[in-house]
């Protein structure tokens, strides 16, 4: 299928891990990682969409995955902290506050919107409909 093709090379344009499983994509892509001594903090985004031949449909989800493991003063800890980004309104000004909290902690000029833009541009140059989802349920 052309369309699973295109938009896996876009997908591993991005520089980040791609997987295929049947008519599903998964993008993980480390956007900031911070190292100190005995730690280390990752932030990850990840995208998964399906590909839907019946209906002409792509499903789309995508979040931002901050994790950690590491020495501190009372032993190792390991942790992980998930964040779903919507598409429009609130939802989007969550994340951006989100991703203003991140920005704190991390030094990174990752635009998320540019991949979701991308890739609902080539979906709908192929002629199917882009349905962004807030849960990852059914991709």
């Amino acid at each position: 299928m052309d369309l699973i093709r295109d938009l896996k090379a876009y997908l591993q344009s991005t520089g980040g891990q791609v997987k295929e499983k049947k008519n599903t994509l998964e993008l993980n892509l480390t956007v900031a990682e911070r190292k100190t001594f005995l730690s280390k903090q990752k932030l990850a985004y990840n995208a998964k969409l399906r590909l839907d031949d019946k209906t002409k449909t792509v499903l789309f989800f995508e979040m931002l995955k901050e994790s950690s493991a590491g020495m501190s003063s009372p032993g190792v800890t390991v942790s992980t902290q998930k964040f779903k980004i919507g598409k429009g309104g609130r939802q989007e000004s969550v994340f951006q506050q989100q991703a203003d909290f991140f920005g704190k902690s991390y030094d990174y000029t990752f635009d998320f919107k540019t991949i979701r833009s991308k890739i609902e541009e080539i979906v709908k140059a192929a002629g199917y409909d882009f349905q962004y989802q807030i849960t990852p349920k059914g991709i």
